[in-house]
């Protein structure tokens, strides 16, 4: 049954429910994807909504999501869905994340009897959710089949529903395509983190880096050098993702073929753990884009500060531990972190969306740049689209900014999808 919440009441333990609306109910969704994996949703609704806003995120919790008391005040129900992969992005594959949402959406439809859904794409969320909806909306039998790494995903025979609409709140490029932009290209060892190239240093004086707060200034031929050398360096990196799942599926197809089971045990042992090993990737300094410190960079419309959004020190946290993307598997590098082998490219699936979009660019944010995301804006082929800029920055701070860019989502989708009956 739903949890109702009454003056702040925090039943579950995941949002701050004093924001919510008086008798917000919540019902955690247990959601089992067509390949068996389970993941759950969190449903919030005042009863009787007639459109379900739905969030989710590759790894980080939508849950307590801060557009939530918003939507719920309007009239609308907030579902976020929380993927196989939550709060553990180190062997997230983008397609298999598919099947949970389809999952989820498939509730909302069937069992709560929404009639709209409409997606906020959040950070992350956005990638993924436009991702979905260009699978979604693509006609069998012109959906994937397979994963990044050839692995066979059919999602052909998924029944997937579609979204009404799509809001992109500073929605990032998608993690491979913002990993081509912040892997550090001056590395030359994968095992040494501290191993350097001082020409391809973005943090090296001689190439225009300055100490922060200063602004950095890099010239247009570093970054000619710089970019390619990042692209090779993701190359590199895809070859040897490949190479390790080639030599498992080597193994793999040894244990499958005829007359294994007559073999002795040692040559078992050997042939087994080779095909079921766990390989894990360590992809070290990735917080190396240009445009975090030279703001001359990405300006159009831009206010921000120098800084990444992991702090006022890029060239520190590039050598700390944590960091994006910095151990992964194979197959998470190749379908998630990988600028050149991931499908989940923000800028490539929202020109298969012809839904009423709005797109929302937050110009303080040091990750979604106004000019990469106006780009998207205008790579999308939907009527009915529609582009705000608000000064904040990623996580849209300072408060009285959040509040307007929530104000400007609720006033686009009052007119185009129906509330509560009651509202």
């Amino acid at each position: 049954m739903p949890q109702q919440h009454q003056g702040g009441a925090n039943a579950v333990g995941l949002i701050d429910f004093a924001a919510l609306p008086a008798s917000t109910g919540t019902t955690v969704l247990t959601v089992a994807a067509d390949d068996g994996a389970v993941s759950r949703g969190f449903l919030y609704s005042r009863g009787d909504e007639r459109t379900v806003v739905v969030v989710s995120h590759p790894r980080g919790d939508m849950s307590h999501h801060y557009a939530a008391p918003a939507v719920l005040e309007a009239g609308y129900a907030f579902y976020a869905h929380q993927p196989r992969s939550f709060n553990n992005d180190v062997d997230i594959e983008h397609e298999r994340l598919l099947l949970d949402l389809a999952a989820g959406l498939r509730r909302l439809k069937a069992e709560r009897g929404y009639q709209r859904i409409v997606f906020l794409g959040n950070s992350g969320g956005g990638s993924l959710l436009a991702f979905y909806q260009q699978q979604a909306g693509t006609a069998p039998p012109g959906r994937l089949t397979d994963t990044a790494s050839g692995d066979p995903l059919d999602l052909n025979g998924v029944d997937m529903p579609t979204a009404d609409g799509l809001v992109l709140l500073a929605a990032h490029p998608g993690q491979g395509t913002f990993m081509m932009t912040a892997i550090d290209p001056s590395v030359v060892d994968e095992d040494d983190p501290l191993a350097v190239d001082p020409e391809l240093d973005m943090y090296h004086p001689a190439n225009g880096f300055r100490e922060p707060p200063e602004p950095s200034r890099y010239a247009p031929e570093f970054l000619d050098r710089y970019r390619a050398a990042q692209r090779e360096r993701v190359a590199r990196l895809d070859a040897r993702a490949r190479a390790q799942i080639t030599e498992q599926r080597h193994h793999l197809g040894k244990m499958e073929a005829p007359g294994f089971s007559d073999l002795p045990l040692e040559e078992r042992n050997h042939i087994t753990r080779r095909a079921v090993v766990g390989q894990y990737m360590v992809v070290h300094r990735t917080e190396a884009d240009p445009a975090y410190l030279d703001v001359s960079l990405h300006s159009w419309k831009s206010t921000r500060k120098p800084a990444s959004i992991l702090g006022p020190r890029p060239d520190r946290t590039n050598y700390a531990p944590g960091g994006f993307g910095r151990l992964v598997t194979p197959r998470a590098w190749l379908s998630t972190w990988s600028g050149l082998s991931t499908r989940a490219r923000l800028i490539d699936s929202v020109q298969s969306v012809h839904d009423p979009l709005l797109m929302i660019s937050l110009t303080s944010d040091n990750l979604c740049f106004p000019d990469e995301i106006h780009a998207q804006f205008d790579a999308s082929p939907a009527e009915d689209k529609t582009m705000r800029f608000v000064d904040a920055e990623h996580f849209a701070t300072p408060l009285p900014k959040r509040a307007e860019a929530l104000r400007m989502v609720v006033e686009w989708l009052v007119p185009r999808f129906p509330a509560a009956r009651n509202q």
